[in-house]
């Protein structure tokens, strides 16, 4: 019985965590502030209590982490059969850059300011200003991606390559 207390206050804590997650914005890992790492960490301590309780037993951590990962796998696998689920979940990309003007609304909403934008747009896609921009987008996994006005002329300047077409004869 102490066992299967463990499972429900470890699922418990899963959505919880989950749920803060999701509310606090995206970061990739590799873009964790100092601030977001103290947050995990001290979530995490916090969590741990309460998943146990006081069974400090290695079976009763076992329980929990085996919870933890059967919870992990039950949500991925819902998440690709439902894509409701999955933008709950992960989230949708969000546009912050549209046609060269930024998306001020968005860029609050996103906990974001201005010149991280601009910044990030600059870093990685080589254009200082957001006129260059055709559109920056915040994907799910907190990664921006950049298509700027110079690429997008590129792609429709190629053509398609000409087919052949054979004749028919006809009669």
């Amino acid at each position: 019985m102490e066992l299967l207390s463990i499972v429900g206050r470890t699922a418990a804590a899963y959505a919880v965590v989950l749920v803060g997650l999701r509310l606090g914005g995206r970061r990739e890992l590799g873009q964790l502030t100092p601030f977001d790492l103290v947050l995990v960490l001290l979530v995490a301590n916090a969590v741990q209590n309460a998943m146990v309780g006081a069974n400090v037993t290695l079976v009763g951590g076992i329980v929990a982490a085996g919870t933890l990962f059967l919870l992990n796998a039950a949500v991925a696998r819902l998440r690709l059969r439902f894509p409701r689920l999955r933008d709950v979940v992960e989230g949708r990309p969000a546009v912050l850059v549209r046609g060269g003007r930024p998306q001020l609304d968005t860029i609050r909403k996103q906990g974001l300011t201005e010149d991280e934008v601009r910044e990030f747009v600059e870093e990685h896609s080589g254009v200082s200003d957001f006129d260059d921009v055709d559109v920056a987008v915040l994907e799910p996994t907190g990664a921006i991606s950049v298509v700027t006005r110079a690429n997008r002329v590129e792609r429709t300047r190629r053509t398609m390559p000409k087919r052949r077409v054979r004749q028919r004869r006809v009669g």
